[in-house]
């Protein structure tokens, strides 16, 4: 059994989310890729993929051996490079998550960027609101919104971000300003249902949390239609400071009940393979720190108002 090849073929399986499709990706008939995976299986005397008619899954000796061969693998490239006197120049295919209009305003800039700069590499972004797993899905990079789950993931943070309650100013001067949490009772409010965001309002009063009694008129999956919604004068919608930032600036949109926002939530970096980190992951990360910490709407929420 060729062990590298072996290893090339399984993770191309994890990746491409079954036999068949990682059959397409290498070339070869899908019986040669479940040939292989099981003689691997057999060589490790472990199960490494759990098997059902829809869906192939990592096991917990499948997900950790994943990342060996997924560092071993780049480790052999990178030498491979370094030889050939190309070992600076990122090649390859990347895969980069984000929530999806954080992935539009901020991350495609970053990847445009990335992607000008190395033209030997191909990226495919996964801009969508809900926690995709690194691992199982093949995603290098991801950036998240919010506290992090305890796991093996290198995490850097590059921000923090405020859930604000913002009107625009027609709304507010025939309406007035909400002064108190349940003032928004008497008020018009513009709620979103995506998974990334929590479904209920929450503030801080003397110090303690609660959750506002108001029953949003409008509901909408999207957090981008909820803004168009506040800046048409429709009522007032709770978002991330980041999505407004433009808006607020420009005075298409005010923040109202700020003393009682709970705390900004972080914004991380997060990827899987540490100091062994493809050259072309390292490369991204170093442009997308750099760049997202620069974000003054991103680096000091506070200063939005």
């Amino acid at each position: 059994m060729d062990r590298l090849q072996a290893m090339t073929t399984f993770i191309s399986v994890v990746d491409t989310g079954g036999f068949a499709s990682a059959a397409r990706k290498l070339a070869v008939s899908p019986s040669v890729v479940s040939r292989v995976v099981t003689e691997l299986e057999d060589h490790l005397g472990v199960r490494l993929l759990t098997r059902t008619t829809r869906v192939v899954r990592l096991t917990e000796a499948g997900s950790a051996y994943f990342e060996d061969c997924r560092r071993i693998l780049s480790e052999i490239e990178d030498a491979e490079l370094s030889a050939a006197g190309t070992h600076g120049s990122p090649r390859g295919q990347l895969v980069v998550t984000a929530p999806s209009l954080f992935g539009r305003m901020h991350v495609m800039p970053v990847m445009t960027d990335y992607l000008t700069r190395y033209p030997d590499v191909d990226a495919h972004c996964w801009f969508v609101d809900r926690v995709v797993n690194l691992v199982e899905e093949g995603i290098d990079v991801a950036v998240r919104i919010g506290p992090l789950a305890s796991s093996s993931l290198q995490a850097v943070r590059v921000g923090a971000v405020r859930r604000v309650f913002v009107a625009s100013p027609a709304y507010l001067e025939q309406r007035g300003a909400p002064e108190q949490p349940d003032d928004l009772n008497s008020h018009i409010t513009i709620s979103t249902s995506g998974s990334s965001a929590p479904t209920e309002w929450r503030f801080v009063v003397d110090g303690q949390s609660v959750v506002s009694s108001a029953h949003p008129r409008l509901n909408t999956t999207t957090n981008d239609s909820a803004i168009a919604a506040a800046e048409s004068g429709f009522g007032i919608a709770r978002v991330l400071s980041y999505q407004v930032a433009d808006a607020v600036r420009e005075g298409r949109l005010r923040i109202v009940l700020s003393p009682f926002e709970q705390p900004a939530v972080p914004i991380h970096v997060i990827h899987r393979e540490g100091r062994n980190a493809a050259r072309k992951v390292r490369a991204f990360l170093d442009l997308a720190i750099e760049t997202l910490r620069s974000n003054p709407a991103l680096s000091d929420p506070a200063a939005l108002e």
